[in-house]
């Protein structure tokens, strides 16, 4: 897998983000030459921090994936384009639908529509997200089940994926599509849950402060950052994903209180409290969700290798070196 990057030329938008950065050191370790699409839009997770250590082995466009204009140029020559860049905050989609759909779904069709007509021999992956399931009727929950989104972010990107997928379908444009779960690591937004309420755990244990558990007895599964992007890799290099859509999952089955628990137990320190879930919160909130991943594990190989115990040592550890750049 890794000497087929070597000279690439890769795209990632979001690419100062929590995902695209991850993905962006690997990428510049396999060689490749990588482009950063970010418009560093506050609330949005890019952050400059994000590319210590390789930013003058990759190039950085300060844009918005809004700018149709600067997309289509960007696009150009590129042999893969990973898209991540999106509007995650769920609550913010509710206060700001328009803006969640000009990011989360316009922006998609412009983007495909600038490689239909600059470069249709592109590779591109998408960053999806469980979302889109809304509250499960089965568990796990594998890609045949319904699609029924519980906000406004969950309905804008089940339209950005399957813009995608019918680009694959009509067009010939290899596309596809990976359904994210609770991903963590380092890099990741934890100054306010607009990306995950466990970055929030995080910096608080990290600062020695208590942290607030909503609920508490959901069950959920996690993807530590570099299995995602082992993922992200394999989906772009096998055309037996051009067309399809993958959920990820993680080693294992976690409650909220266990997952508390285990965070003390790494940081050796530390306390929580449960509280009920707030009622703006609890009005889209999902219940329980774990993944099914057998269809990337069998048709891709894809396998998580980090369990939770190791991936949160790894993240705390981190932003106990770096908390102040991410705050």
């Amino acid at each position: 897998m890794e000497i087929c990057f070597a000279n690439r030329r890769v795209l990632i938008t979001g690419g100062l983000g929590f995902i695209g950065s991850n993905l962006a050191h690997r990428l510049v370790g396999l060689g490749a030459e990588v482009v950063l699409v970010d418009s560093l839009v506050p609330e949005y997770g890019g952050n400059l921090f994000n590319v210590e250590g390789i930013q003058n082995r990759v190039r950085i466009n300060i844009s918005d994936v809004r700018d149709e204009h600067s997309i289509a140029y960007l696009v150009q020559g590129q042999d893969y384009l990973f898209n991540l860049a999106g509007q995650t905050s769920h609550m913010d989609s509710m206060a700001d639908p328009f803006a969640d759909l000009e990011i989360n779904c316009r922006a998609q069709l412009s983007i495909l529509e600038a490689c239909r007509k600059h470069n249709p021999g592109i590779k591109i992956v998408f960053a999806s997200t469980r979302q889109l399931y809304g509250k499960p009727d089965r568990l796990p929950v594998d890609e045949a089940h319904l699609l029924r989104p519980v906000d406004v972010n969950g309905i804008n990107k089940m339209a950005g994926e399957w813009y995608h997928i019918l680009y694959n379908n009509v067009y010939g444009i290899r596309a596809c599509a990976l359904r994210l779960t609770n991903t963590y690591g380092p890099r990741m937004r934890i100054k306010d849950a607009r990306q995950t309420f466990l970055g929030v755990w995080l910096r608080l244990i990290a600062q020695g402060k208590p942290f607030e558990v909503w609920g508490g007895e959901q069950l959920r599964d996690f993807t530590y950052v570099d299995d995602a992007v082992d993922a992200l890799l394999l989906a772009a290099l096998r055309d037996e994903a051009n067309g399809e859509v993958f959920n990820l999952g993680g080693l294992s089955v976690l409650s909220l209180t266990a997952l508390a628990d285990l965070l003390l137990e790494v940081a050796g320190a530390g306390e929580y409290a449960v509280h009920e879930f707030p009622a703006d919160r609890k009005r889209i909130d999902i219940g329980d969700y774990y993944a099914d991943d057998r269809r990337i594990k069998e048709r891709l190989g894809w396998e998580p290798k980090v369990a939770e115990r190791e991936g949160l040592t790894r993240t705390l550890a981190y932003y106990q070196t770096h908390l102040k750049s991410y705050l």
